[in-house]
């Protein structure tokens, strides 16, 4: 199968770079992650304690998303990934905590605030933090160079053929005639929406783009956050702000895209007198403090996530919109997930990449991300809609919000990834102890 590429320029030889390898034109392994993205890293350093012999195959080794300083919200159980990783401790220090949440309804005067009560945990504590992805890479890759995983940067995977007993990968290099053969029990496909894995495995999708781009920026204030992350809801859709160190805040501001592109191109005074109209002036003077980056909106689920010797997550598998901040989180439960599946399966003496072993992580993970797409689909859909109906609805919800604390604890627990997740709640007390 011949997959669509991105300009190849080295092959590395083990956790570091040679030109023109001189190793055998075919190796073997048993677990190839190609996608050397936050959650193609992630998965790789998941199953590195094992016995498994891990590739990670990247097509570049430069980010776009760290160049265009893109930040994450962190989710307990995205947290107690990392924590099982090792890396928390080193990456607490360099991103930003949020103790509250407020949630709103454009100039509504009903505010919901979220506070880390209404999970159990004490005043003090956070309900997540946002990470810049240059930190979270950076990390991340100091984690693999400690292990034994094999890395290919940057290469072209130019084909892959899915055996009976094993897959088989072909990579290309710019600057080597020679292509080098990977085998392998399964292949994890981490390469983003757009995945060359997926399409050349015949691989369907539904969803479809959103009428909306994502404005993204970081502000100065002149007055500090309090650690607060704010929601805040408007027919033209949804308008974040996200604590960051230094006393900056992250703006990701949803509009249609006539709205967007005024937003991205605007003079940066007019930029920040219309972010004023839109929040109010509760961070004070404010100064733009990079590009402003356009990003588009879309909706995208796989119709199924394995096939024989194939496995795919995070944006491979799923993509939904941003309101609430859950893309990088659900790719990273995919991992915790197909990461039980493969070292149960290890442990039975059980083939990682038989489709009747890769089927448990599809059961498992489907669901939940369905639910997930279909919640923040359901919100924007919801939070748009100015028929007066929905509008008391909505915000007859926002007021049982704030005068019933069993509600605020669902309605959290779902935002910040504990649904259903007692040992991710009980860890993220913990590491927050």
């Amino acid at each position: 199968m011949s997959l669509s590429t991105m300009p190849p320029l080295t092959i590395p030889g083990e956790n570091g770079y040679t030109k023109n390898p001189t190793e055998s034109p075919t190796l073997d392994f048993d677990v190839v992650v190609v996608g050397g993205g936050i959650v193609g890293l992630t998965m790789a350093l998941a199953i590195a304690p094992s016995s498994l012999r891990i590739a990670l195959v990247e097509s570049s080794g430069e980010s776009i998303a760290a160049r265009r300083g893109q930040a994450y919200n962190i989710s307990p159980r995205s947290a107690q990934i990392f924590h099982q990783l090792g890396i928390w401790g080193d990456l607490l220090p360099r991103i930003t905590p949020y103790e509250q949440i407020r949630l709103s309804d454009g100039d509504y005067g009903g505010v919901v605030q979220f506070k880390p009560q209404d999970l159990g945990l004490p005043k003090d504590g956070y309900l997540g933090c946002i990470a810049p992805h240059g930190v979270l890479l950076t990390q991340l890759e100091s984690a693999l160079g400690k292990t034994t995983i094999r890395r290919f940067c940057p290469v072209t995977v130019t084909n892959v053929s899915y055996l009976p007993q094993q897959a088989v990968l072909t990579l290309q290099s710019k600057d080597s005639s020679t292509a080098l053969t990977l085998t392998s029990q399964l292949v994890i496909g981490a390469d983003g929406a757009h995945s060359p894995l997926r399409r050349s495995a015949g691989i369907h999708t539904f969803g479809w783009r959103y009428p909306q781009a994502c404005v993204v920026a970081t502000i100065q204030s002149e007055l500090y956050h309090q650690r607060i992350a704010y929601e805040r809801f408007w027919p033209s859709g949804p308008f974040a702000v996200l604590p960051m160190d230094g006393g900056r805040c992250r703006i990701v501001w949803t509009a249609p895209y006539p709205e967007a592109e005024s937003l991205l191109r605007c003079d940066p005074q007019v930029f920040i007198e219309q972010l004023h109209q839109r929040f109010g002036a509760h961070l004070g003077k404010v100064t733009l403090e990079d590009e402003r980056v356009l990003l588009p909106v879309e909706l995208m689920h796989s119709d199924h996530y394995v096939l024989h010797r194939l496995a795919l997550i995070g944006d491979a598998a799923h993509r939904c919109h941003p309101v609430g901040g859950q893309g990088l989180n659900l790719g990273l439960r995919d991992v915790a997930v197909l990461r039980e599946v493969l070292l149960s399966a290890c442990h039975k003496g059980n083939d990682i990449g038989d489709l009747s072993t890769l089927r448990h992580f599809d059961h498992r993970s489907r669901f939940h991300n369905l639910m997930m797409l279909a919640v923040t689909d359901g919100l924007v859909k919801l939070f748009s809609n100015q028929w007066l109906p929905f509008v008391a609805l909505r915000r007859l919800g926002l007021n049982l919000m704030r005068a019933i604390p069993m509600i605020r604890h669902w309605v959290l627990r779902l935002m910040t990834g504990c649904y259903g997740q007692y040992q991710s709640l009980s860890l993220w007390k913990s590491i927050q102890s």
